[in-house]
């Protein structure tokens, strides 16, 4: 089981926003995640970056590999993290 943390894409066409989830390798982008980590809204100024600290912890203990543009909104957020 490779679990990653990555971005979904959510919203209308041309307001996007995203949720940071922890989802297997093999699913889609959209599709079937495993467990929903935050969310990340790039419209707003400055962009709002929410992230539940202990979870997204938990899941990089457990070996979970956070893709390089999530690795970049939790280096800002404050939790070190290695890219893929």
């Amino acid at each position: 089981m490779a679990v990653k943390i990555r971005l979904t894409r959510m919203g209308a066409k041309g307001k996007p926003y995203y949720r940071i989830v922890a989802a297997e390798n093999e699913y889609p982008r959209d599709g079937k995640f495993l467990e929903i980590l935050g969310n990340y809204d790039p419209k707003k100024n400055p962009a709002e970056i929410n992230v539940k600290e202990d979870r997204v912890r938990d899941w990089l203990s457990k070996g979970a590999k956070p893709t390089v543009t999530v690795a970049n909104l939790l280096k800002s957020k404050g939790i070190e993290a290695g890219a893929r």
